[in-house]
């Protein structure tokens, strides 16, 4: 198993709007990178977790976890023209991009912020604080994901 972190705009798509999909589950779709894509594609398997990350707001933050439920396949909104994922490279018979079902699996009672996990020396190799680290979806070490977990207040 491997883990993953997964960042969201919660004005977009925020983690309690999984919570309300059917079976607490949905695609994630709309990734336009091609390493993201390739992490995605090559290293995302089924049952793998990763954590669901609030970008793009105040305060940014981990809050909470998802495990993967479908490995990656087509991203139909890629060829769909009147989504804002469009591309008019990509189709049915040629797809260059691809998603994977996400489902959830726990939300944290406070969120570990940014600015707490720079602060905390065991991580500062982590991709999310790495200078320029922007893309979607990042790998995590299980030695970072335990860590991080442990924070978790109840």
């Amino acid at each position: 198993m491997r883990h993953w972190l997964l960042k969201s705009e919660p004005n977009v798509f925020s983690l309690e709007d999984l919570k309300n999909c059917p079976n607490q589950t949905e695609h994630w779709d709309g990734i336009r990178n091609y390493q993201a894509r390739n992490l995605m594609r090559d290293g995302m398997k089924v049952g793998d977790r990763a954590f669901f990350y609030h970008s793009r707001q105040a305060e940014p933050a981990i809050v909470g976890t998802v495990r993967v439920v479908r490995e990656a396949y087509p991203d139909h909104t890629s060829w769909d023209t009147t989504s804002k994922y469009f591309d008019e490279n990509s189709s049915e018979e040629n797809p260059r991009w691809l998603m994977v079902d996400v489902q959830f699996e726990s939300e944290f009672s406070l969120p570990i912020t940014l600015k707490e996990l720079r602060n905390i020396p065991e991580l500062k190799e982590m991709f999310l604080l790495r200078k320029g680290m922007r893309l979607s979806i990042q790998p995590v070490t299980e030695e970072e994901f335990e860590l991080i977990l442990s924070l978790v207040k109840d």
